[in-house]
Protein backbone atom coordinates (compact mmCIF):
# COMPACT_ATOMS: atom_id res chain seq x y z
CA UNK A 1 0.00 0.00 0.00
CA UNK A 2 2.29 2.90 -1.26
CA UNK A 3 0.08 4.89 -3.75
CA UNK A 4 -3.00 6.75 -1.66
CA UNK A 5 -5.66 8.52 -3.78
CA UNK A 6 -7.27 11.67 -1.69
CA UNK A 7 -10.50 13.42 -2.80
CA UNK A 8 -9.84 17.33 -2.91
CA UNK A 9 -12.82 19.36 -2.48
CA UNK A 10 -13.87 22.13 -0.34
CA UNK A 11 -16.23 20.54 1.95
CA UNK A 12 -16.96 19.66 5.41
CA UNK A 13 -15.19 16.65 5.17
CA UNK A 14 -12.27 17.79 3.52
CA UNK A 15 -9.84 17.97 6.94
CA UNK A 16 -10.83 14.48 7.90
CA UNK A 17 -10.04 13.12 4.60
CA UNK A 18 -6.35 15.03 4.19
CA UNK A 19 -5.57 14.22 7.86
CA UNK A 20 -6.23 10.43 7.43
CA UNK A 21 -4.41 10.63 4.05
CA UNK A 22 -1.38 12.15 5.69
CA UNK A 23 -1.13 9.99 8.63
CA UNK A 24 -1.17 6.43 6.68
CA UNK A 25 1.05 8.25 3.90
CA UNK A 26 3.90 8.63 6.20
CA UNK A 27 3.23 5.73 8.51
CA UNK A 28 3.54 3.23 5.02
CA UNK A 29 6.18 5.31 3.36
CA UNK A 30 3.97 6.11 0.47
CA UNK A 31 2.82 8.38 -1.93
CA UNK A 32 -0.18 11.16 -1.88
CA UNK A 33 -1.82 12.16 -4.87
CA UNK A 34 -4.44 14.65 -4.27
CA UNK A 35 -7.33 14.69 -7.01
CA UNK A 36 -9.15 18.22 -6.76
CA UNK A 37 -12.29 17.87 -8.39
CA UNK A 38 -14.36 20.71 -9.43
CA UNK A 39 -18.01 19.48 -9.88
CA UNK A 40 -20.08 20.10 -12.62
CA UNK A 41 -23.75 21.81 -11.73
CA UNK A 42 -26.78 20.22 -11.82
CA UNK A 43 -28.47 20.98 -15.10
CA UNK A 44 -31.90 18.86 -15.50
CA UNK A 45 -32.69 16.64 -18.67
CA UNK A 46 -29.52 17.68 -20.55
CA UNK A 47 -30.02 20.94 -21.15
CA UNK A 48 -26.82 23.45 -22.43
CA UNK A 49 -25.15 25.23 -19.01
CA UNK A 50 -26.58 28.60 -19.46
CA UNK A 51 -25.58 31.97 -17.61
CA UNK A 52 -26.70 30.80 -13.70
CA UNK A 53 -24.96 27.49 -14.50
CA UNK A 54 -21.76 29.08 -16.01
CA UNK A 55 -21.67 31.02 -12.70
CA UNK A 56 -21.67 28.35 -10.43
CA UNK A 57 -18.64 26.61 -12.16
CA UNK A 58 -16.88 29.97 -12.13
CA UNK A 59 -17.97 30.36 -8.24
CA UNK A 60 -16.33 26.51 -8.12
CA UNK A 61 -13.34 27.06 -9.98
CA UNK A 62 -12.56 30.42 -7.62
CA UNK A 63 -13.34 28.33 -4.20
CA UNK A 64 -10.99 25.35 -5.63
CA UNK A 65 -8.35 27.77 -6.22
CA UNK A 66 -8.03 29.07 -3.01
CA UNK A 67 -8.66 25.29 -1.46
CA UNK A 68 -5.68 24.54 -3.52
CA UNK A 69 -3.83 27.26 -2.77
CA UNK A 70 -4.30 26.63 1.23
CA UNK A 71 -3.64 22.69 0.68
CA UNK A 72 -0.51 23.13 -1.23
CA UNK A 73 1.05 25.50 0.99
CA UNK A 74 0.21 23.38 3.67
CA UNK A 75 1.21 19.95 1.83
CA UNK A 76 5.23 21.49 1.35
CA UNK A 77 5.68 21.64 4.79
CA UNK A 78 4.24 17.95 5.79
CA UNK A 79 7.31 15.55 5.24
CA UNK A 80 4.92 13.17 2.80
CA UNK A 81 5.76 12.66 -0.81
CA UNK A 82 3.04 13.98 -2.62
CA UNK A 83 1.08 15.34 -6.14
CA UNK A 84 -1.73 17.35 -7.07
CA UNK A 85 -4.22 17.13 -10.02
CA UNK A 86 -7.25 19.36 -11.41
CA UNK A 87 -10.16 18.10 -13.00
CA UNK A 88 -13.62 19.30 -13.57
CA UNK A 89 -16.54 16.52 -13.71
CA UNK A 90 -18.63 14.19 -11.91
CA UNK A 91 -17.02 13.41 -8.50
CA UNK A 92 -17.13 9.94 -8.35
CA UNK A 93 -16.73 9.20 -11.99
CA UNK A 94 -13.13 11.68 -11.64
CA UNK A 95 -12.24 9.43 -8.68
CA UNK A 96 -12.97 6.20 -10.69
CA UNK A 97 -10.72 7.64 -14.03
CA UNK A 98 -7.82 8.24 -11.60
CA UNK A 99 -7.76 5.12 -9.94
CA UNK A 100 -6.32 2.90 -11.75
CA UNK A 101 -2.67 2.31 -10.14
CA UNK A 102 -3.96 3.20 -6.81
CA UNK A 103 -4.05 1.21 -3.29
CA UNK A 104 -6.09 3.26 -0.85
CA UNK A 105 -8.56 5.83 -1.76
CA UNK A 106 -9.85 8.24 0.94
CA UNK A 107 -12.89 9.43 1.10
CA UNK A 108 -15.44 10.62 3.68
CA UNK A 109 -18.57 7.92 4.98
CA UNK A 110 -21.10 10.96 4.73
CA UNK A 111 -21.29 14.28 5.87
CA UNK A 112 -24.00 14.91 8.82
CA UNK A 113 -24.62 18.25 8.15
CA UNK A 114 -24.76 19.98 4.70
CA UNK A 115 -25.61 17.61 2.58
CA UNK A 116 -23.74 17.96 -0.65
CA UNK A 117 -21.84 16.64 -2.12
CA UNK A 118 -23.67 13.50 -1.14
CA UNK A 119 -20.12 11.52 -0.04
CA UNK A 120 -22.16 8.43 1.14
CA UNK A 121 -23.28 8.21 -2.60
CA UNK A 122 -20.32 9.08 -4.01
CA UNK A 123 -18.06 6.66 -1.71
CA UNK A 124 -20.60 3.56 -2.33
CA UNK A 125 -20.42 3.90 -6.10
CA UNK A 126 -16.40 4.40 -5.94
CA UNK A 127 -16.41 1.24 -3.59
CA UNK A 128 -18.56 -0.87 -5.86
CA UNK A 129 -16.63 -0.32 -9.36
CA UNK A 130 -12.48 -0.28 -7.95
CA UNK A 131 -10.23 -3.16 -7.00
CA UNK A 132 -8.73 -0.44 -4.82
CA UNK A 133 -9.10 -0.54 -0.73
CA UNK A 134 -11.18 2.77 0.00
CA UNK A 135 -11.02 4.21 3.40
CA UNK A 136 -14.36 6.23 4.11
CA UNK A 137 -13.51 8.14 7.38
CA UNK A 138 -16.44 10.43 9.84
CA UNK A 139 -15.85 14.25 9.12
CA UNK A 140 -15.22 14.66 12.94
CA UNK A 141 -12.02 12.68 12.14
CA UNK A 142 -8.93 14.17 13.80
CA UNK A 143 -6.22 11.65 13.18
CA UNK A 144 -5.94 8.19 11.95
CA UNK A 145 -5.10 6.06 15.06
CA UNK A 146 -3.33 2.48 13.68
CA UNK A 147 -3.71 0.44 17.25
CA UNK A 148 -6.13 -1.49 17.33
CA UNK A 149 -8.62 -2.59 14.21
CA UNK A 150 -11.87 -4.39 13.60
CA UNK A 151 -12.16 -6.93 10.89
CA UNK A 152 -15.56 -7.87 9.99
CA UNK A 153 -15.63 -10.83 8.40
CA UNK A 154 -18.38 -12.71 7.03
CA UNK A 155 -16.97 -15.03 4.62
CA UNK A 156 -17.67 -13.35 1.31
CA UNK A 157 -15.38 -12.35 -1.72
CA UNK A 158 -15.95 -8.70 -0.56
CA UNK A 159 -14.74 -8.94 3.16
CA UNK A 160 -11.71 -11.27 1.53
CA UNK A 161 -11.09 -8.11 -1.16
CA UNK A 162 -11.17 -5.63 2.09
CA UNK A 163 -8.70 -8.23 4.36
CA UNK A 164 -6.15 -8.10 1.53
CA UNK A 165 -6.28 -4.62 1.20
CA UNK A 166 -6.17 -3.81 5.02
CA UNK A 167 -2.91 -6.02 5.37
CA UNK A 168 -0.38 -2.68 5.66
CA UNK A 169 -2.19 -1.48 7.94
CA UNK A 170 -3.26 -3.77 9.84
CA UNK A 171 0.57 -5.03 10.00
CA UNK A 172 0.68 -1.78 12.66
CA UNK A 173 -1.88 -2.70 14.22
CA UNK A 174 -1.23 -3.67 17.76
CA UNK A 175 -4.10 -5.59 18.02
CA UNK A 176 -6.31 -7.16 15.59
CA UNK A 177 -10.03 -8.66 15.99
CA UNK A 178 -11.60 -10.70 13.47
CA UNK A 179 -15.21 -10.52 14.32
CA UNK A 180 -18.61 -12.56 13.09
CA UNK A 181 -21.99 -12.28 13.42
CA UNK A 182 -23.58 -15.95 12.44
CA UNK A 183 -27.44 -17.09 12.23
CA UNK A 184 -26.43 -20.61 13.05
CA UNK A 185 -23.44 -23.43 13.05
CA UNK A 186 -23.54 -24.43 9.94
CA UNK A 187 -22.64 -20.29 8.61
CA UNK A 188 -20.10 -20.22 11.12
CA UNK A 189 -18.70 -23.71 9.06
CA UNK A 190 -19.20 -22.18 5.76
CA UNK A 191 -17.41 -18.50 6.63
CA UNK A 192 -15.12 -20.29 9.05
CA UNK A 193 -13.08 -16.81 10.44
CA UNK A 194 -10.32 -19.17 11.36
CA UNK A 195 -9.60 -18.74 7.71
CA UNK A 196 -9.18 -15.26 8.15
CA UNK A 197 -6.96 -15.98 10.96
CA UNK A 198 -4.61 -18.46 8.87
CA UNK A 199 -4.07 -15.77 6.12
CA UNK A 200 -3.34 -12.84 8.29
CA UNK A 201 -1.09 -15.01 10.34
CA UNK A 202 1.45 -15.85 7.20
CA UNK A 203 2.01 -11.82 7.04
CA UNK A 204 3.10 -11.74 10.45
CA UNK A 205 -0.47 -10.70 12.08
CA UNK A 206 -1.83 -12.29 14.91
CA UNK A 207 -5.29 -11.73 15.36
CA UNK A 208 -8.25 -13.10 17.60
CA UNK A 209 -11.33 -14.28 16.91
CA UNK A 210 -14.91 -13.60 18.40
CA UNK A 211 -18.34 -15.11 16.57
CA UNK A 212 -21.65 -13.35 18.10
CA UNK A 213 -24.70 -15.43 18.24
CA UNK A 214 -27.08 -12.40 18.27
CA UNK A 215 -29.06 -13.45 15.49
CA UNK A 216 -31.78 -11.21 16.02
CA UNK A 217 -29.62 -8.10 15.98
CA UNK A 218 -28.68 -6.52 12.42
CA UNK A 219 -25.43 -7.79 11.66
CA UNK A 220 -24.21 -3.99 11.44
CA UNK A 221 -25.52 -3.21 14.79
CA UNK A 222 -23.46 -6.15 15.94
CA UNK A 223 -20.56 -4.21 14.47
CA UNK A 224 -21.02 -1.34 15.86
CA UNK A 225 -21.41 -2.26 19.53
CA UNK A 226 -18.40 -4.92 19.04
CA UNK A 227 -16.43 -1.95 17.75
CA UNK A 228 -17.34 -0.08 20.51
CA UNK A 229 -17.18 -1.74 24.00
CA UNK A 230 -13.29 -3.34 22.31
CA UNK A 231 -12.55 0.25 21.63
CA UNK A 232 -11.75 0.10 17.89
CA UNK A 233 -9.62 2.41 15.84
CA UNK A 234 -11.22 1.30 12.61
CA UNK A 235 -13.17 -1.47 11.09
CA UNK A 236 -12.42 -3.47 8.32
CA UNK A 237 -15.62 -4.71 6.41
CA UNK A 238 -16.46 -5.69 2.73
CA UNK A 239 -18.80 -3.76 0.86
CA UNK A 240 -22.50 -4.76 -0.89
CA UNK A 241 -21.18 -8.39 -0.20
CA UNK A 242 -24.96 -9.83 -0.90
CA UNK A 243 -25.55 -7.82 -4.05
CA UNK A 244 -26.01 -4.15 -4.85
CA UNK A 245 -29.84 -4.16 -5.43
CA UNK A 246 -30.14 -5.74 -1.94
CA UNK A 247 -27.84 -3.23 0.02
CA UNK A 248 -29.70 -0.28 -2.00
CA UNK A 249 -32.53 -0.82 -0.18
CA UNK A 250 -31.20 -0.88 3.12
CA UNK A 251 -27.98 -2.87 3.47
CA UNK A 252 -25.46 -3.15 6.19
CA UNK A 253 -22.73 -1.35 4.05
CA UNK A 254 -25.49 1.90 3.32
CA UNK A 255 -26.44 1.78 7.32
CA UNK A 256 -22.27 1.59 8.36
CA UNK A 257 -21.93 4.70 5.70
CA UNK A 258 -24.84 6.89 7.21
CA UNK A 259 -23.63 5.90 10.92
CA UNK A 260 -19.88 4.47 11.37
CA UNK A 261 -18.26 6.91 14.30
CA UNK A 262 -14.77 5.00 12.81
CA UNK A 263 -13.40 4.65 9.79
CA UNK A 264 -14.29 1.95 7.30
CA UNK A 265 -11.65 0.39 5.10
CA UNK A 266 -13.71 -1.07 2.65
CA UNK A 267 -13.24 -3.56 0.00
CA UNK A 268 -15.33 -4.91 -2.77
Amino acid sequence: MKNMLLLVHDDAGQEARLQAALDITRALGGHLDCLDVTPYPVVAGGAVMGYGESVVVMDERDSEAKNKAALTERLAGEDVSWGWADTMGEMATSVLQAADLADLIILNRALDGYPLPNMRDITSRIVAHTNAGVLAVPETLERFAFDRALVAWDGGRSAAAALRAAVPLLALANEVEIFMARDDEEEEARNDPEKAATYLSRHGIHASVKIADEAKERPDALIAKEAESWRADYIVMGAYGHGRLRETFGGVTKRMLIDSKLPLLLGH
